[in-house]
């Protein structure tokens, strides 16, 4: 009678890795080619390791199967690797790029002089390796130096992977903890959730459960309270409802609701979190978010109770002056407009497309600039920066830039003790700016210093927590200036145009056929029909017939990442379509991405050392395997990311429109369907669609489009800034006219 034992089914296998086909370092599945003693042929193995490099002694327990796509393969329950012993081994994993410095012909030469010895001679003898010619001093110190790296790395991944998570983060979290990694996880798994990026609440708590931490103890109970307000954070709240807060607690921990009332007050007691009674609502912050919005409401305090800095200036003469040497006549409602920015301290300038704001800044600053007031120009992202110099003739920064990171420290050496030398700030974009770094921004500024925010508060609000210029407006406490003239020039735009209707709450007029346009609407009905076209115009039919480049010209903005129509899949099929890479060139996939030389990405958190920023675009100028490091060019500025290091950088062929944020492009492509119906709102596609400087196309289906023009209802965002403004002692002077809504 035949067995049917798993013991009797399972085979055993040991050889030399000589290939690593393919490994996924989020899942650790690895397709391997083994040389094994007694085979003619390599042995192709699959199953899970953590980490895995050629040269090294794998050892392998599974069975035979036959794979129809792949022939025979070892698929294997149990996977284990050690470092290799053999010359042969030794030196290909040693010039398998696992160290920084070392490729296949240094690994050789280093097996030649060194034998089997080498692995002691990097640890102990590092200084021996200055023997081998074109080894020197800095490259002995970064091989010894990667090699001990990689060997804490490879611990704390073995570790991770024992606990059944993903290790892709492992140089991250290295990054973070040192040396003293494993010890930090097990003290307390939870701190990787709050420290560590693309670590979540699930995946610390998998680790925990998995080192015997309670299910029902207040420890779990408090980091998934923490978990849910930094998941808040992340949707734009600055604060939740006490009840909602709850209740989202008892369904992520699947407790009773004594411990989560238990862990709650604990929290408040320990001042991790902070309730406060606002408007008529109990909300729970973090106190970090809770003191910058303070913060926020002080400063502006501040600066309104000071003089005017600016010097007495005769308007009509200052006007007529600005005439003569520009040749632009001001509107009625921009000299009203001009007049009130001349007079306010602090005040906000809004509007949409077309109606002026960037004439009003030029003439603003040139009468300043003539009355020697020393100005500051700043905007939230680096290509905004870089459109209002353009705009403006100055030079103007990013605010992170403007404030002097403190690398490091994830803070700005601009502060209240260390303030801005400027007599008026203007900050282009405010619609962008979240509740932190607003208050950062305002604290830098010096006493009797003006303070001008402008932009466009019916765009999408900022992708951090809070509404802040959307609140400084509607609190009523602050001058604020509306433009609502399209004038002539801009309304000869479709792009403007239409842009105007969405916002309220019209369709978009059609272009006739055969018709000069800088704003089309190509319908589709199919997702599969409106991929295919996107796909189409990218690629050939508008730099045909526009002369765009549709790499660095053409811009794809999606509302949502997932989907047939989804940012993932277009990037997949654009990167192939656009840049398919070539043979004898590298490239490296990790996080989900596969990275080619020419490849567009985007930045997508801020990156204080690197001085790098969330939305920041560039462009993959070089791939080194050896080094194990990607180069990539954002505005001429090269940055290099270690391999680890990639979980910051995506494709950004196509990007979310929250992304686009500040940026302008040529040309945007935009794909609308009903599969995307969640997030159809007004002040999405109206952002989208004043992106675009020469052309805006936007395809897909005509009721999808319709369902976001009429979608003029904004998701509520829980923040205390608005009832801190109104109760504040601020006190504007209010004014209107013609073409100008004043309000304050």
């Amino acid at each position: 009678m035949r067995e049917s034992t798993r013991d009797a089914l399972t085979e055993s296998l040991a050889g030399l890795i000589e290939r690593v086909t393919f490994h996924n370092e989020d899942s650790g599945f690895a397709v391997l080619k083994v040389k094994v003693k007694g085979y003619r042929d390599l042995v192709s193995v699959v199953g899970t390791l953590a980490t895995v490099s050629p040269g090294e002694w794998l050892h392998a327990e599974g069975r035979w199967v036959q794979d129809r796509e792949f022939g025979q393969q070892f698929r294997a329950e149990i996977l284990t690797s050690t470092a290799p012993t053999t010359p042969e081994g030794i030196e290909k994993y040693l010039g398998s790029g696992m160290v920084k410095g070392i490729g296949p012909v240094y690994a050789r030469k280093l097996v030649e002089r060194f034998g089997a010895g080498i692995f002691d001679v990097i640890e102990q003898e590092s200084a021996r390796l200055e023997q081998i010619d074109g080894i020197g001093p800095t490259r002995r110190r970064r091989i010894k130096d990667a090699w001990n790296d990689q060997k804490v790395v490879r611990e704390i991944m073995v570790f991770l992977h024992s606990h059944g998570v993903s290790t892709s983060r492992a140089v991250r979290i290295y990054k973070t903890y040192g040396e003293k990694a494993i010890e930090v996880v097990r003290a307390n798994p939870y701190v990787l959730a709050r420290d560590i990026q693309g670590i979540g609440f699930k995946t610390a708590d998998q680790i925990a459960l998995r080192l015997g931490i309670p299910v029902d103890s207040l420890a779990r109970a408090e980091a998934g309270l923490n978990h849910v307000l930094l998941e808040a954070t992340g949707q734009g709240h600055c604060a939740l409802p006490v009840e909602e807060f709850k209740d989202a607690a008892v369904e992520l921990l699947q407790v009773d609701t004594a411990i989560v009332s238990a862990a709650f007050e604990r929290s408040l007691r320990e001042a991790t979190l902070v309730q406060e009674r606002l408007e008529g609502q109990d909300l729970v912050f973090l106190p970090t978010l809770q003191r910058a919005e303070m913060g926020i409401v002080r400063h502006l305090q501040r600066l309104v109770r000071r003089a005017s800095p600016y010097p007495v200036i005769r308007f009509e003469q200052a006007v007529s002056w600005f005439r003569e040497r520009t040749h632009i006549e001001l509107a009625p409602s921009q000299c009203r407009a001009l007049s009130q920015m001349l007079r306010d301290q602090v005040i906000v300038l809004t509007g949409g497309p077309g109606v002026g704001k960037t004439t009003l800044l030029k003439a603003l600053l040139m009468i300043l600039n003539a009355k020697k007031v020393r100005c500051l120009l700043a905007a939230p992202t680096g290509r905004a920066a870089k459109r209002l110099s353009e705009a403006t003739g100055l030079e103007a920064r990013t605010i992170h830039r403007l404030l002097e990171m403190a690398p490091g420290r994830n803070g700005f050496t601009r502060r209240e003790d260390h303030p801005l030398e400027c007599d008026l700030l203007i900050v282009d974009e405010s619609s962008m700016i979240d509740i932190p770094l607003m208050n950062h921004l305002l604290g830098a500024i010096p006493d009797g210093a003006g303070l001008l925010l402008v932009g466009d508060v019916d765009q999408l609000p900022s992708v951090g927590p809070g509404t802040v210029l959307r609140h400084l407006i509607e609190s009523e406490r602050l001058p604020v200036v509306r433009l609502t003239e399209v004038f002539r020039q801009a309304s000869q735009s479709r792009i403007i145009v239409a842009a105007h209707r969405i916002n309220s709450g019209s369709m978009p007029e059609d272009v006739p056929k055969n018709a000069e346009s800088d704003f089309y609407f190509v319908e589709r009905d199919e997702p599969e029909g409106i991929l295919n076209t996107l796909i189409d115009m990218v690629k050939l039919r508008i730099p045909r017939r526009f002369g765009l480049d549709p790499v660095g010209d053409i811009q794809v903005l999606c509302p949502m990442n997932r989907g047939s129509l989804g940012i993932r899949e277009l990037n997949a099929r654009l990167q192939d379509e656009l840049n398919p890479g070539r043979s004898d060139e590298p490239s490296v996939e990790r996080f989900g991405w596969r990275f080619r030389i020419r490849d567009k990405v985007i930045q997508t958190e801020n990156n204080y050392d690197k001085e790098i920023f969330n939305g920041d675009i560039g462009r993959v100028v070089a791939i080194d395997p050896e080094e194990r490091e990607v180069r990539i060019r954002f505005d001429g500025r090269d940055v290099v990311f270690d391999f680890g290091e990639l979980d910051e950088i995506a494709l950004a062929y196509a990007i979310t429109i929250h992304k686009s944020q500040g940026s302008e492009f040529p040309c945007v492509v935009i794909p609308v369907a009903m599969q995307q119906y969640l997030l159809l709102q007004r002040n999405l596609v109206y952002t989208a669609i004043t992106r675009g400087r020469r052309l805006v196309m936007v395809i897909g289906q005509r009721k999808a489009l319709g369902l976001a023009v009429r979608n003029g209802d904004t998701t509520r965002r829980y923040s205390g800034l608005r009832s801190r403004l109104s109760q504040s002692e601020l006190s504007p002077r209010p004014c209107g006219a013609e073409g100008v809504e004043s309000s304050g």
